[in-house]
């Protein structure tokens, strides 16, 4: 096998161990992206990536047991990276679903023009905010840097065994972080519930129902931008625990 050919499968290999996070993960997969552009970025971030690491790529196609069994692990390894993504944004979206149900909106849904899903109304919020802090800072070369990374900890070829247990750990981490996004606006419904109970022992006439449903919508409305602006920096840490953790979940056996 000559070193062109060599180099044209290594970049089918890694372009496997990229395309999973364009594809499927967000924040890529909340716009309205061409599935034709999102493969030829694929193949251009591999590209790069053989160009730069043969020795980590092309050189060691020759030493895989069958090109299917290559394949199969890159796609592993793109699918733990790809699923770390979708962690993240899944412990938000929870988090903006917890805050529906306390403030009253749980069975309020937005429909989502890019996913055609439906989706919690102030977990739509955070994870669109989510996207923006990770465009807007250093997640898209932090990203690149994983994948870089990757190379050095998982190589082209090398036997592969998922690790359950980091993965336990990584959603914990991130449900943990996701759920200090909304603290402060479910501490202030949570000290609503108590004063408008306390109201009705005193004032057992007053529909508490409806006035507890426009209070407490009236109060997320203006805590939820106020604990937006105020968690930059737990937006960073959730992007980064979630990037850094992704090849936690893959050991090299």
């Amino acid at each position: 096998m000559d070193d062109f050919t060599r180099q044209i499968l290594a970049i089918l290999c890694v372009s496997l161990r990229i395309a999973p996070a364009l594809a499927f993960a967000p924040p890529f997969t909340l716009m309205r992206v061409p599935g034709l552009v999102r493969v030829l970025m694929a193949l251009a971030f591999a590209a790069w990536m053989v160009g730069t690491w043969p020795d980590r790529t092309a050189s060691l196609v020759d030493r895989a047991p069958s090109l299917a069994a290559l394949m199969m692990g890159e796609l592993v390894i793109g699918i733990a990276i790809a699923l770390a993504l979708q962690l993240c944004f899944a412990a938000v979206l929870w988090a903006g679903q917890t805050l529906d149900i306390q403030a009253g909106f749980g069975l309020a849904m937005v429909a989502d023009p890019t996913t055609q899903a439906q989706m919690p109304l102030a977990g739509t919020i955070l994870a669109y905010a989510t996207a923006a802090v990770f465009f807007a800072g250093s997640g898209p070369f932090d990203l690149l840097g994983l994948w870089a990374a990757s190379l050095d900890i998982v190589p082209l070829g090398a036997a592969l065994r998922p690790d359950l247990g980091a993965m336990a750990q990584l959603m914990g981490a991130l449900f943990g972080v996701a759920i200090g996004l909304v603290g402060m606006v479910m501490m202030t419904l949570f000290l609503l519930d108590l004063a408008i109970a306390f109201m009705s022992r005193a004032l057992p006439q007053m529909n508490v129902l409806l006035l507890g449903f426009q209070v407490k919508a009236i109060a997320m409305l203006l805590c939820l931008p106020i604990a937006i602006g105020a968690s930059a920096a737990l937006f960073l840490r959730l992007i980064r625990l979630a990037l850094s953790g992704a090849l936690t979940m893959l050991a090299v056996s």
